[in-house]
């Protein structure tokens, strides 16, 4: 800037430093549905929050996006964006307005807008009551188009089983290959106040608030296999359970990467495992902690965009990464963590083109899956035993 005479003082503000990076919020729910009572004035194919059971009564008894949220708020989810289908004049016309269309933003398609009409992100994803189906059917095309979103927006997608046999279930989940995909069975049951009696309901909604709740609770890089579902008072088949036998159906479901839901000090999720083809992403937890970092750092170098390469900034934005991952260690999210920049990357030629290549790694803790104590025989004991009667005597 040019010179210029000040007789007196000048203080000028420099803005050098790293800059504090903050966790994406992780658990924000996106629930895709049906809602045909809702009033007309309710509107359909767009991005809405609930902000509460009152505010979601609007929806109507019929259809499933009621349901679908009073189970999710039931576990404990607070931030619930949904989006209302029209139901068609039968199932495959409702069905395929749920799917939606990328190019008009319906159906699925509508929670890719929520950013930018409610600055919410949804990270947790269904559409209870679409997601199943028997595996000769295929591929789901709402669950497929939820994952093709979800690659967008770093979120996981919860997918309900078939709802019948433990075998329909595992060969369902080889109908899929995503680490973004979380497939539970069987559905659950629960007392429907309306026909006063116990109805069958689609697990993922309960599993969407418990992932929710857990993630202010504990933290995103923990996912919450092993802890218990509320709203519900059982499941639509009985599920076989022993925690020291692997011989049991929902032992066997686990290995065929299907999650359940097993009775054990009340009704709880049991389960890790996506349907990752990479077995360096089979846990859910370490998929939705490499995404959540990857997010935060994304968001909070807005401010880094179109300013003048220094070595200054190039220091700033490391630091400040480093700053994040390292917090995230001390917090145990993570095991290890490192940024740094690669002077083979970063060439004259890349550097003139306006690019800056910044390399980080992390690893995430996996989940403790498989607990083994060993038991042996220590004849020993018996000369103690055999001493303290000398010693008694």
């Amino acid at each position: 800037m040019p010179e210029m005479f000040l007789h007196g003082v000048e203080v000028v503000r420099i803005d050098d430093g790293l800059r504090p990076i903050r966790s994406a919020k992780s658990s924000v729910i996106g629930l895709v549905g049906t809602a045909p009572d809702a009033p007309l004035g309710f509107p359909r194919n767009k991005p809405v929050h609930l902000k509460g059971p009152r505010h979601a009564s609007e929806l109507g008894v019929g259809g499933t996006l009621r349901d679908a949220y009073l189970a999710a708020y039931q576990n404990g989810a607070t931030e619930v964006v949904v989006v209302a289908a029209p139901e068609g004049e039968n199932a495959a016309a409702t069905k395929a307005n749920v799917v939606g269309d990328p190019t008009t933003g319906t159906g699925v398609f509508a929670l890719e807008h929520a950013r930018s009409v409610l600055d919410m992100t949804p990270r947790i994803t269904a559409a209870p009551g679409f997601t199943s189906g028997l595996p000769g059917e295929g591929v789901n095309p709402v669950v497929s188009n939820l994952i093709s979103l979800a690659e967008k927006t770093r979120a996981v997608v919860l997918k309900d089983g078939p709802n019948t046999t433990e075998e329909d279930a595992k060969l369902d989940r080889q109908n899929y290959g995503s680490d973004r995909l979380f497939i539970i069975d069987p559905a659950v049951t629960a007392f429907d106040t309306d026909s006063q009696s116990n109805v069958t309901r689609p697990a993922s909604g309960y599993v969407a608030g418990l992932i929710a709740k857990n993630d202010v609770k504990n933290g995103y890089w923990q996912w919450p296999s092993n802890q218990v579902m509320l709203g519900l008072n059982g499941t639509a088949r009985p599920v076989g359970f022993h925690i020291n036998s692997a011989a049991t159906e929902a032992n066997r479901m686990n290995e065929a990467e299907v999650a359940t839901i097993v009775r054990n000090k009340g009704f709880r999720l049991w389960g890790n495992r996506g349907t990752s083809a990479d077995a360096q992403w089979a846990f859910m937890s370490v998929v939705r902690t490499a995404d959540i970092v990857a997010q935060s750092i994304a968001e909070a170098h807005d401010w880094a965009m179109d300013r003048p390469l220094s070595a200054q900034l190039i220091m700033d934005i490391r630091d400040g990464v480093l700053a994040f991952g390292r917090g995230l260690v001390l917090r145990q999210a993570l095991l290890g963590f490192n940024c740094w920049m690669d002077p083979e990357l970063n060439t004259e030629a890349t550097l003139k083109a306006g690019k800056l290549y910044l390399d980080y790694d992390l690893e995430p803790p996996a989940p403790l899956e498989h607990l083994i104590f060993r038991g042996h025989r220590n004849g020993a004991y018996y000369d103690d035993l055999v001493s303290g009667v000398k010693q008694a005597a």
